[in-house]
């Protein structure tokens, strides 16, 4: 018969490639992962990887293998948090993927809170790109996925609108236009701007808000580039330049050490989405989370839709 716990040595040995890895990760010995893949081949009576010298490959029957143990792997995982469950107690692992944004200053409050109440529960935190965390969900790799964007590539996900991250503009406490604290938009193409990188969320969001009131970011002079908001908030108190963060970043980074200067008739928003796949059985751990974010008062924002300028005229970049 089958052994969950071999299946799942091979599993983490498909997507390493490497048996000494794989012993890292599961915390075994090299000479163990060994064994527990020859019986796997002895067991089916075909080789599941090929072995050139220290480089392995899976064979076809090694792919043939990897997503029918992924999904007795999961089984095994959720008959033992069942049967834990009727003791009275939710146990289990819960798997969460999330971009950055959220993974830092959202999911922190969200698993304290949901420790309280299901201390037996563990979870492990992927924080990677929006996309990549979709894409996780989309693969089964995570029961939950936190991101800004809610894309339909993953075939009978559900998302459910979570908050309303504020974005904000913000300067040195010495510009001008911290001190005035509200700007015209066609001011917003005299400056040049600390941004993040094109597949940030957080970029996105900005680009898409001040598009949808006519206002063309693209036209924006760029001359720094960083890959994480607080690199951009600290940048800013350091005088460098200004930048769009999310309001959570001034709030627990550099509060009173950065002005927010508003945008006349702007109200920028990043609706933030908790997802998972209803297509999949859900275990003890995930439906509780679920139940529990559905009552949950988070201490920010809540929006049903992001807020934009309206009605305007477009305003053309100068010349």
């Amino acid at each position: 018969m089958l052994d969950a716990h071999q299946l799942n040595v091979f599993l983490v040995a498909a997507e390493t490639l490497n048996f000494t890895k794989t012993a890292k990760r599961l915390h075994m010995t090299q000479p163990s992962v060994s064994q527990h893949i020859q019986a796997l081949e002895k067991h089916f009576g075909t080789p599941l990887f090929a072995r050139n010298g220290r480089h392995l490959d899976l064979t076809d029957a090694g792919q043939t293998l990897v997503p029918q143990a992924r999904e007795m792997v999961r089984a095994s995982i959720r008959i033992e948090e069942t049967m834990e469950s009727l003791k009275g107690e939710v146990y289990g692992h819960l798997m969460v993927g999330c971009s950055t944004t959220p993974g830092k200053y959202v999911l922190p409050h969200l698993l304290a809170r949901f420790h309280e109440n299901y201390p037996e529960v563990r979870v492990t935190c992927n924080v990677t790109s929006q996309d990549n965390a979709i894409q996780m969900l989309c693969d089964g790799n995570v029961h939950i996925a936190l991101t800004s964007t809610s894309h339909d590539f993953c075939k009978g996900a559900e998302f459910r609108k979570f908050l309303c991250d504020s974005l904000v503009l913000i300067a040195p406490l010495n510009h001008p236009w911290a001190e005035r604290g509200v700007i015209e938009p066609h001011e917003l193409y005299e400056e040049k701007y600390i941004m993040r990188e094109e597949e940030s969320g957080t970029l996105q969001a900005v680009a898409q808000g001040l598009r949808e009131g006519n206002i063309d970011f693209h036209s924006f002079k760029t001359f720094l580039t960083l890959g994480n908001s607080e690199a951009i908030a600290l940048s800013v108190q350091e005088g460098l330049g200004v930048g769009f963060v999310s309001k959570m970043v001034v709030d627990k980074l550099c509060e009173n050490r950065v002005g927010i200067v508003d945008i006349d008739g702007f109200n920028l928003c990043r609706d933030i989405y908790i997802a998972r796949q209803p297509s999949l059985p859900a275990s003890a751990a995930l439906t509780a989370f679920w139940e529990f974010i559905s009552t949950f008062d988070y201490p920010y924002e809540m929006s049903q839709n992001s807020i934009f300028a309206t009605d305007r005229i477009p305003i053309a970049p100068p010349v």
